[in-house]
C-alpha cells in the first residue's frame, strides 16, 4: 500500500507586486516528489532587492542583490525542510531585459532554488549544464520555453 506524500509549501509575500503563486507552489511540490521526498516543508519568501541584498550579505557574505537564495534546514533520505528567498525586483528587471514575463522569471528562480535544495549545484560547467536541463524540463511542464541562455 503506497503512502501519500506530505508536502507543505508556504508562501510569504513580502513584496509589492501582484503575483499568482500557484505555479510556484505546484513546481516546488513536483520537484520534491520527483526527487523522492515523502515529506517536505518548504518556505518560499518573495522579497524585494533591498531585502534579498541584506539577507545575501547577512547569511552568505555577498553584498549584492541576487535572484534566489536557498537554504536546506533539515534533510534525510525521505524528508526535506528548506527555504527559498526570491527577488521579484530582480525577476522584473531581468524579464524586461530579456523579453520574458516576470512571472516566467519568478518561476525559473523557484525551480533553480528548489533544484539547489534537492542537491543540484551549478559551480562548474558540467553541473551547470545538468541544472539548466532540469530547469528546462520543469519550465516545459508549464508550457514555458527555457530562457536562461538569454541572460548570459
Amino acid at each position: 500500500m503506497a503512502s501519500e506524500n506530505s508536502h507543505r509549501i508556504e508562501i510569504s509575500d513580502q513584496q509589492q507586486r501582484s503575483l499568482n503563486f500557484s505555479d510556484c507552489t505546484e513546481v516546488a511540490r513536483m520537484i520534491v516528489d520527483d526527487f523522492g521526498y515523502d515529506q517536505s516543508e518548504i518556505s518560499i519568501a518573495f522579497v524585494d532587492d533591498p531585502t534579498i541584498r541584506d539577507l545575501n550579505k547577512q547569511y552568505l557574505n555577498h553584498d549584492y542583490e541576487t535572484d534566489v537564495i536557498s537554504f536546506v534546514l533539515e534533510e534525510s533520505e525521505t524528508a526535506l525542510t528548506g527555504q527559498l528567498l526570491v527577488s521579484t525586483d530582480t525577476a522584473d528587471k531581468m524579464g524586461q531585459q530579456i523579453g520574458v514575463p516576470m512571472e516566467h522569471e519568478v518561476l525559473l528562480y523557484v525551480i533553480h532554488g528548489m533544484l539547489h535544495l534537492v542537491g543540484f549545484d551549478d559551480t562548474d560547467p558540467e553541473s551547470a549544464e545538468k541544472m539548466r536541463a532540469a530547469e528546462a524540463d520543469y519550465l516545459g511542464r508549464f508550457g514555458i520555453e527555457h530562457h536562461w541562455e538569454r541572460c548570459q
